[in-house]
């Protein structure tokens, strides 16, 4: 005997009738409970990459509101294109490095990143051990930990007052929520994207900071 979609349908249609003595916020409670336990523990390697990357964009903020932060950035901008490490403005490249990040430039971050920590910044190795760490690439970020709390190039021992600040206020901020420092503007930003936008080729790295943008961060530090 033929079954028709009419009698399918009645047979599948779900029953209307309310059951008695059915407790509608027992079950609401017991759903939320469910759901509760069956959320799943955070992974700590997901919790340290999160942690290193506010400690990071804390740590970048800290260094481009110095008061010289500019004055360094000037003259970055005024280096001829091909120097040595010696002739390096190291804390301009340190101070780009973080206004890059700061404006999502991650990859042109890291480049300056490291020819500052190159040329013995250990500032600069501490924020690659972060943004490495951020990243979940464990062995790199051990790394640049090292290049932090051993010599770097001969030089002298770490500088572990200036370190202990960054870790202080990068820990304060965490933990209050608040802020003793400010982004960069919008000015700034379009700035950096102006300088991103004239990238040669096929490289990919946001180049050398120009003397509109160090002009640009002097008003910034003005503030």
């Amino acid at each position: 005997m033929s079954t028709t979609i009419d009698a399918l349908l009645a047979d599948a249609r779900l029953p209307t009738t309310r059951h008695e003595g059915f407790d509608v916020g027992a079950a609401l409670r017991r759903l939320a409970a469910d759901a509760a336990t069956a959320s799943p523990t955070p992974n700590p390697d997901m919790i340290r990459a999160a942690e290193a990357g506010q400690r990071l964009s804390v740590v970048c903020r800290w260094i481009l509101n110095r008061p010289d932060a500019a004055d360094h950035v000037d003259r970055l901008a005024q280096e001829p294109d091909e120097v040595t490490a010696d002739q390096l403005d190291v804390d301009g490249a340190l101070i780009f490095a973080c206004l890059l990040h700061l404006t999502d430039h991650r990859e042109s971050a890291q480049f300056w990143w490291q020819l500052a920590a190159g040329a013995g910044h250990r500032a600069a190795a501490y924020c690659l051990h972060l943004h490495h760490l951020a990243l979940g690439e464990t062995r790199e970020a051990r790394h640049w930990l090292h290049e932090v709390t051993h010599d770097v190039l001969d030089s002298e021992a770490p500088d572990s007052d200036f370190l202990a600040t960054l870790e202080a206020v990068a820990m304060y901020v965490r933990r209050t929520g608040s802020s003793l420092t400010s982004p960069p503007t919008g000015g700034l930003e379009m700035e950096v994207d102006r300088l991103a936008t004239e990238k040669s080729g096929s490289c990919i790295i946001v180049r050398r900071p120009d003397q509109q943008l160090a002009d640009r961060l002097h008003d910034f530090t003005r503030r």
